[in-house]
């Protein structure tokens, strides 16, 4: 990379964290608990809207797991979101009106969150719907991952993620509060995955899966992108980019071998498509606040009318991590 390059990312990465610091006073806080962290302690940082049937799972999964606080954004919820959230005590939360599209579709409300309390931790970004796995996970905390990810001076692990749906139309299995939501999305594409390198920032950039073959079939290159850096030890001077596709310094985004080895890596499932999903479509279609003038939502709006089955024939139904490994999808490393 050249000089000018470089120059122009340390500039970029001064505009993120100065714009994070500006949007700072959209954030409410509705109940602060950080003066609980402690040194060490692992924290997840997430920003969502009306996703109150989810949180039950979603808050014991991370905890099941050993993250120790839950740093949250709610965008103006309706469906008792913030109430059910500001009663937990491992949440800290804090509440916005203002526009999830003008702050970056949230990325500078976490940025300045993690820039706040995330220093010296390792920070976990996730949207309610994503789920983690990575090597070991049924067997070993999150702690065992980070504590080798330190002794091996890493700073960030990458995660694809993976879109996760039902066989059969996505309305016929309804979906209850406080359940595993792969008891019904226990399917997911094994191939159909393109992945091109960012020459700018230097991240792999994947598209492909169920979303693209039946959302995006005339354009898959309009696809959602699947490529994640969700947990990095996090430093004040650090920002993310663009969701948590790729963040800056530019160095954090080499989650991958270059030399055709494999590093660990893991796999985020995605509980997006449950039936849920059209109601939240239509809302987002509306709202418009997501990327493109919430193109995505469109698509997906316009395929649900005709009602939605991503089952196919190559469907493979989701097991545990190894199974992942074995289709290339995730990587141990040299994690033993």
């Amino acid at each position: 990379m050249g000089i000018i390059q470089s120059y122009g990312l340390r500039l970029a990465r001064k505009r993120w964290r100065f714009r994070a610091f500006r949007k700072r006073r959209e954030l409410v806080p509705v109940i602060d608990r950080t003066a609980r962290i402690r040194s060490g302690d692992i924290l997840v940082f997430s920003t969502l809207r009306n996703e109150r049937i989810r949180l039950p799972w979603f808050l014991r999964y991370y905890r099941d797991m050993g993250v120790d606080h839950f740093l949250v954004v709610d965008n103006d919820s309706a469906d008792g979101s913030r109430e059910y959230l500001a009663e937990q005590p491992d949440v800290s939360l804090w509440h916005t009106q203002a526009s999830y599209r003008r702050a970056r579709f949230g990325v500078d409300w976490l940025n300045w969150l993690q820039m706040r309390h995330g220093h010296g931790h390792w920070c976990l970004v996730v949207d309610p719907d994503e789920f983690l796995v990575y090597p070991f996970c049924d067997s070993r905390p999150i702690r065992a991952l980070t504590d080798w990810l330190d002794a091996s001076a890493i700073r960030s692990f990458g995660a694809m993620l993976l879109d996760m749906y039902p066989k059969g139309p996505l309305e016929a299995q309804p979906y209850r509060e406080g359940q595993d939501p792969f008891e019904i999305a226990s399917w997911f594409d094994s191939g159909n995955y393109m992945i091109r390198r960012n020459p700018r920032f230097g991240n792999l950039w994947i598209q492909g899966g169920p979303r693209a073959r039946a959302f995006f079939p005339d354009n898959p290159e309009r696809a959602p992108a699947l490529n994640k850096i969700p947990l990095v030890k996090w430093h004040r001077h650090y920002a993310y980019v663009s969701s948590t596709h790729m963040l800056l310094p530019r160095g954090l985004n080499l989650v991958y071998d270059e030399w055709g080895g494999e590093k660990a890596s893991g796999c985020l499932l995605h509980a997006k498509f449950l039936d849920t999903f059209a109601a939240k479509a239509e809302e987002e279609m509306l709202r418009r606040q997501h990327y493109a003038g919430s193109h995505e939502y469109r698509a997906y709006h316009a395929a649900l009318r005709d009602g939605t089955d991503l089952w196919c024939k190559w469907s493979e139904k989701y097991i545990n991590w190894r199974q992942l490994e074995i289709l290339g999808l995730m990587s141990k490393g040299n994690w033993a």
